[in-house]
């Protein structure tokens, strides 16, 4: 297939008076599994719909390798799109749907069953090839749906909340199959969600992107290890966000330290435990402090157990000097 980077330029996105994407720059270099991150409303869906061609574009630039394709239509774009309903005809068979494109360009039934086959077996549904959607699972669905925007050969592949529709344990399975489908076919995979596991497990490239804006764009561990803004730091999770006279500092839940009768450390403060949740392979601490600020940690079952802790004793909450990250206000 061929391949090509796909970058934005001061794309902008606007629906009458409602700024949905404000001018966003973004390059995402050839065979990248990209996640475009955030909660509902921040413009990540907006921004893939303009991507794909489903919305114009109100300022701004998309490139696909050397060629400007903001105003073609999405069928002369190199894209293809994979809906979050699968949006599968319910009258047809797994191998007819997925054929149904190369049917629509006049391509003869024999090429077209064949080449449907192809893609059937790259996503392991090859054995269901006569059935219709009603007899499928959700992840079969989510399958056939896959497979059927693979057979136009995109040079990018976008996904609208993929995995929403799936209980969690098929949606682990499904998101390894996704990146070891992106991995073999070498092209961009855009994938929309608003979950940080999500996004942390399949990508390359991970967008937080908040009111129509970028606020972080990087591999997934920068993004977790050292959080931008404030807004990066609260919704990847995982950390405290800590006002300072210095300003806001972000530190990992899981790098405070918790001693009861005092704690070494460059920075530290005291604390009364208000809640305890074994959650399995960790225990998660709740602590109030003064100034009505309330911080977390995790601590291993192991640790835990060697020093046991219940709501209401007093602690003091200690952290290394080098898992401090300095926050900025962000978009």
């Amino acid at each position: 297939m061929n391949q090509a980077g796909l970058e934005l330029v001061g794309v902008t996105k606007r629906y009458g008076a409602t700024t949905a994407v404000d001018a966003i720059d973004l390059r995402i270099a050839q065979g990248t599994y990209c996640c475009l991150l955030g909660p509902s409303g921040c413009g990540k869906t907006s921004t893939l719909r303009m991507i794909a061609g489903h919305e114009a574009v109100t300022t701004g630039d998309i490139l696909l390798g050397a060629a400007n394709v903001t105003d073609l239509p999405p069928a002369r774009r190199g894209t293809a799109m994979m809906f979050q309903s699968y949006a599968l005809f319910p009258h047809l068979s797994t191998l007819d749907n997925v054929a149904f494109s190369l049917k629509m360009r006049g391509i003869d039934r024999k090429t077209r069953r064949a080449g449907a086959m192809e893609l059937l077996r790259l996503v392991h549904m090859e054995a269901y090839g006569e059935r219709r959607p009603a007899q499928l699972s959700g992840g079969q669905q989510q399958r056939v749906a896959l497979a059927r925007a693979l057979i136009t050969k995109p040079q990018i592949l976008l996904l609208d909340e993929p995995l929403s529709a799936l209980d969690p344990f098929l949606r682990i399975r499904v998101r390894t199959e996704l990146r070891r489908l992106q991995q073999e076919l070498g092209i961009i995979f855009i994938h929309v969600t608003h979950s940080q596991d999500e996004a942390m497990a399949v990508a390359d490239l991970v967008v937080v992107m908040n009111a129509g804006r970028i606020e972080q764009v990087g591999p997934p561990r920068q993004i977790f290890n050292a959080p931008r803004t404030e807004f990066v730091a609260r919704f990847i999770g995982g950390h405290n966000v800590i006002d300072t006279a210095g300003g806001l500092i972000a530190v990992r839940t899981d790098r405070v330290q918790v001693k009861r009768n005092g704690a070494a450390g460059d920075a530290q403060m005291r604390a009364v435990v208000r809640a305890v949740e074994y959650q399995g392979t960790h225990v998660h601490l709740a602590f109030e402090t003064g100034a009505a600020r309330e911080l977390t940690a995790l601590m291993s079952d192991e640790d835990f157990d060697a020093e046991p802790l219940a709501p209401g004793e007093s602690v003091a909450l200690s952290w290394r000097p080098r898992d401090v990250h300095n926050l900025s206000p962000g978009a």
